[in-house]
């Protein structure tokens, strides 16, 4: 059982953490709804197909905000007590700084928690359905444009027609000009093709046609072939699926990665060690920020003319965590060992707010020295 005091801080944390946390994710999640909003309604699809994406992308926004919101409810919290004189009543009675920060660890602890599941559990598998849902969504819009009797146009400067579609899905004689590329013009006819479903996106599967290429200097040359694979997905949704990527992967598989998995990400096993223990440090990212806006604010003591330096002091502070925890990630990137510099900045972050906390421990014992 928790003393009252801490419960009462503890929930003074709590409440406003998930009143910022709520109104920053809301911000957050709006300015990235509409773009998505935009490119899914204007290729004609469903709202559940916006709201589907919409909700999948969520856990990725949570996990991104919750440091600054624990760091904005911390702060805005220490000051209303500060300013309504319930720290120094606690100061008073004989309460250290340290004792005082009791409820800053559990508050901490728990947002780490919550960052913890978001990042190990969450994350990987709403990017695995995020995937999903596009590969679905990629064959939808290529399906569309498999219409008899009409040229319609997949993407820029891509010209496709069919005579005729059977009942049992066989195309028949096939017209397709890509110009996308203005060194030469390629323009495929076939009598016969398949429109299949594989892993990596829609293919469009050519037999016994023949492959046309005109150059800038008007040369046209010819080829014949027995069936040739056209990658009409990739072209619609602009990249092709070739596995999954560092995101998808659990946190087990990045910590230890395998050849294969090397393989199928294209990154090195360093590269993927250093993923894996950020994912590791970015819980106690949270609770580091927390303890620096709550420690840079018990500096101060009370002031009728506000904690504006020390707010101040406590927001350069996460600018310099969040700057080497950036910085970290591109110097582990370049060492063989690397991954030691992803807990850096939760490191500082802590080490900065025990020292804030000594310091004002300090103040106040020199303080009564001199009385």
């Amino acid at each position: 059982m928790l003393p009252r005091i801490d419960r009462y801080i503890l929930g003074q944390f709590l409440q406003y953490f998930g009143f910022f946390a709520l109104v920053i994710a809301g911000v957050y999640w709006v300015n990235k709804a509409v773009g998505l909003f935009d490119q899914l309604i204007g290729d004609n699809q469903s709202v559940w197909v916006f709201l589907q994406f919409t909700l999948l992308t969520l856990p990725q926004v949570i996990k991104l905000i919750l440091p600054v919101a624990a760091f904005i409810a911390t702060v805005y919290a220490t000051n209303r007590m500060m300013g309504e004189s319930e720290m120094v009543v606690m100061q008073a009675t004989g309460f250290s700084p340290f004792r005082l920060a009791r409820p800053v660890f559990y508050f901490g602890l728990i947002v780490a928690l919550m960052a913890a599941i978001l990042t190990h559990v969450l994350v990987p598998q709403s990017r695995i359905a995020l995937n999903a849902a596009r590969a679905a969504v990629s064959e939808n819009m290529t399906a569309r444009f498999l219409e008899a009797g009409v040229f319609s146009h997949p993407g820029p400067d891509v010209t496709l027609y069919i005579r005729e579609i059977t009942d049992r899905g066989e195309l028949r004689d096939i017209f397709l000009s890509d110009a996308r590329n203005p060194v030469e013009t390629m323009t495929y006819t076939a009598p016969s093709a398949l429109f299949l479903r594989g892993q990596n996106g829609p293919k469009l599967i050519m037999v016994n046609g023949m492959a046309q290429v005109m150059d800038k200097d008007r040369k046209l040359s010819v080829t014949r072939f027995a069936d040739f694979t056209y990658d009409l997905g990739a072209m619609l949704t602009g990249v092709a699926g070739t596995g999954r990527s560092f995101a998808e992967l659990s946190t087990a598989e990045l910590l230890w990665p395998t050849p294969a998995v090397e393989a199928e990400t294209g990154m090195t096993a360093s590269d993927l060690r250093l993923e894996g223990h950020q994912r590791l440090a970015e819980p106690f990212l949270a609770m580091a920020v927390s303890l620096i806006g709550f420690a840079a604010l018990m500096v101060g003591g009370f002031s009728r003319f506000g904690l504006w330096r020390q707010i101040g002091l406590a927001v350069v502070m996460l600018v310099v965590v969040q700057g080497l925890a950036t910085a970290a990630t591109g110097a582990g990137a370049q060492m063989a060992q690397g991954w030691m510099l992803a807990y850096a900045a939760p490191a500082l972050g802590l080490a900065l707010g025990l020292g804030l906390l000594a310091w004002a421990g300090r103040g106040r014992r020199l303080q009564a020295v001199a009385a």
